[in-house]
C-alpha cells in the first residue's frame, strides 16, 4: 500500500491544486511533497526490514493479461527518494516565486511526480509505458505555457524526439508480450524468463535503448537537451536534469539488460564508445558556453554519457557506481539549478559574462555554489567522488583505454566549473552584481538539504551503498 500511494498522493495533490488559487498552490504543493517524502521515507525504513512486503499486484486489463504490478528494489527505492527529496528542494526555492497562473503550474508539477513515481514502481510493461507517457504530457505543457522566448520550437522538438523514441519501445514491448507463452503477459518476470535468439535480441535492443537513449541523453540522441534545459522554467529544467533523464538509466537496467543479455552483449561495445565520445564532445562544448544553464546542460550530457558506458562495461563494481551516482548526480545538478535561479532573479541574467563579484556582495550564495559545483567534479569526500570512481574502476575493468579517454571528463570538467567559478564568484562586482541580496530562509532550507546531502553522502556512503546493493545482487543471480 506504501509503494501505491507514492503514485496516489500526488496524482491526488496535483488534482487538487488544480482547484486552488494564488498562494494556496504553492503551500498546497508543498505541502503535498512533504507528504510524499514521508512516504518515501517510510518505505525505506520498510524496505530495509522486508523489501517484498512493498509489492502490489492487482487485475488492471485483464483481456490484455496486464496488471497493475508495482514494487520495489534498491534501484526503485533509490529513485524514489530522489524524486520524493527533489520536489520538496524545488518547491522551498520556488516557494517565493510568482509564476502566471500558479495553480496549473504546481498541478502539472504534481502530475509529473506521480507519473515518475508509476515509471520507477512498475512491474508491468504496458504500466510502465503509460507512466512513461504521462511524465511526457504535463511537462510538455509546463515548458510550452511557462518557457522562455523559444519555448515553442524547443518544446516541440523535445516532444517530436521522446514520442518518437517511446513509439520504438512500444513496438518492442508488443513484440515480446506476443512471446510470453499461454494468454501473454507483460509482467517483468515473464519477460526476463523469455527465451529468445540472439538475432531478435540484437534488432530488439534499439527498439529499447533508443528511447533510452533519448531521455538520458547520450550521444548522438541529444541534441533536444541544451535547447530545452535552456527555455524550460528553471523547476521543470530541475525535474528533467535530476529525475527525467534517470528513467532511461532506469529502463536500461530493468528491461533492458535481464531481458535482452545477448542483444546487450553484442552492441555494448558501440555504446561504451558512443558514451565515451559524447564524454569529450559535451566537456568540450560546455568550456565555451556563456550561459549558465547551457553549461550545465552540456555537463549533465556528459555525467550520463559516464554512467550509460558503465552500465553497459560489464562489471559489478561500475553497475554499483552507475546506482550511487544516479542518486548523488540527481541531488547535485538539483542543487546547481537551484543556485541559478536565485541569480537569474536577482541579476534578470544566465549570461556568465555579466556577473561578477558574487563573493563580496552575497557571500553566503557564493560559498553553497562552490560546495555544490565541488560535488559536481567529484572531489574527494563530496558525494559525487565516490559514484564516479567505481564507475570508472567499471570501465577500467572493460577497457582501460577507454577508460583513459572517459576520464578527460575530470580534467575537463574541472576546467570550465572553476572557470565559471571564477568569472562569477570573484572578481569586481559590477551594475548588476554590486546590489544583489544574499540567499532567503526559504532558499537557505532548499540548499541546506542539497550540501548536507552532498557532504554527508561523500563522507559516509554506506547507506546508499547497501540500498542499491540490493538491486546488483539481483542483475548478477538473473545474468546466471
Amino acid at each position: 500500500m506504501l509503494t501505491f500511494l507514492l503514485i496516489l498522493i500526488p496524482l491526488l495533490g496535483g488534482l487538487i491544486t488544480f482547484g486552488l488559487k494564488g498562494n494556496g498552490a504553492r503551500i498546497w504543493s508543498l505541502a503535498t511533497a512533504l507528504v510524499t517524502l514521508a512516504l518515501a521515507a517510510t518505505a525505506g525504513v520498510a524496505f530495509r526490514q522486508d523489501p517484498s512486503g512493498l509489492g502490489l499486484d492487482v487485475s488492471w486489463i485483464r483481456q490484455l493479461g496486464s496488471r497493475f504490478s508495482i514494487g520495489l528494489d534498491g534501484m526503485g527505492m533509490m529513485l524514489v527518494l530522489l524524486t520524493a527529496v527533489t520536489y520538496v528542494v524545488i518547491f522551498l526555492a520556488a516557494l517565493r516565486h510568482d509564476y502566471e497562473r500558479p495553480h496549473h503550474f504546481y498541478g502539472l508539477m504534481l502530475l509529473t511526480q506521480a507519473g515518475l513515481m508509476g515509471v520507477f514502481t512498475a512491474y508491468d510493461a504496458l504500466l510502465f509505458y503509460v507512466c512513461w507517457e504521462l511524465v511526457l504530457i504535463p511537462v510538455y505543457f509546463l515548458c510550452s505555457i511557462w518557457g522562455g522566448p523559444r519555448r515553442i520550437a524547443v518544446t516541440f522538438k523535445f516532444f517530436v524526439y521522446t514520442f518518437f523514441g517511446s513509439l520504438l519501445m512500444l513496438v518492442g514491448i508488443i513484440y515480446l508480450y506476443f512471446q510470453t507463452p499461454g494468454t501473454h503477459s507483460f509482467s517483468w518476470e515473464a519477460f526476463t524468463h523469455l527465451q529468445l535468439g540472439a538475432g531478435e535480441q540484437q534488432w530488439l535492443f534499439w527498439l529499447f535503448f533508443v528511447a533510452f537513449a533519448i531521455k538520458m541523453p547520450v550521444f548522438p540522441f541529444h541534441t533536444w537537451q541544451p535547447d530545452t534545459y535552456e527555455q524550460a522554467p528553471t523547476p521543470v529544467t530541475m525535474v528533467l536534469s535530476a529525475i527525467m533523464v534517470k528513467m532511461g538509466l532506469f529502463g536500461i537496467i530493468r528491461w533492458v539488460l535481464p531481458v535482452l543479455p545477448q542483444g546487450v552483449a553484442h552492441w555494448s561495445h558501440l555504446v561504451i564508445l558512443l558514451s565515451v565520445i559524447g564524454i569529450v564532445y559535451a566537456s568540450c562544448i560546455a568550456i565555451v558556453q556563456t550561459d549558465l544553464k547551457r553549461l550545465f546542460a552540456y555537463s549533465s550530457i556528459a555525467h550520463m554519457g559516464l554512467m550509460c558506458a558503465a552500465v553497459f562495461s560489464g562489471s559489478e563494481v561500475g553497475m554499483q557506481g552507475v546506482l550511487v551516482q544516479m542518486f548523488n548526480h540527481g541531488i547535485i545538478i538539483t542543487g546547481l539549478w537551484v543556485v541559478v535561479e536565485m541569480l537569474e532573479q536577482r541579476l534578470g541574467t544566465k549570461a556568465i559574462g555579466d556577473m561578477g563579484g558574487i563573493a563580496l556582495k552575497a557571500p553566503r550564495i557564493a560559498i553553497a555554489f562552490m560546495i555544490i559545483c565541488l560535488g559536481n567534479v567529484a572531489l574527494p569526500l563530496t558525494s559525487g567522488f565516490v559514484g564516479e570512481f567505481m564507475m570508472f574502476s567499471g570501465l577500467y575493468h572493460y577497457n582501460g583505454w577507454m577508460m583513459a579517454v572517459a576520464g578527460l571528463a575530470i580534467i575537463l570538467g574541472a576546467v570550465y566549473i572553476l572557470r565559471m567559478l571564477q568569472r562569477v564568484i570573484f572578481g569586481d562586482a559590477n551594475s548588476l552584481t554590486e546590489k544583489i541580496k544574499d540567499i532567503k530562509t526559504h532558499e537557505w532550507l532548499a540548499v541546506a538539504v542539497v550540501i548536507g546531502l552532498i557532504l554527508f553522502l561523500g563522507i559516509y556512503p554506506k547507506p546508499l551503498l547497501e540500498l542499491v546493493g540490493h538491486t546488483t545482487q539481483t542483475l548478477w543471480a538473473l545474468r546466471g
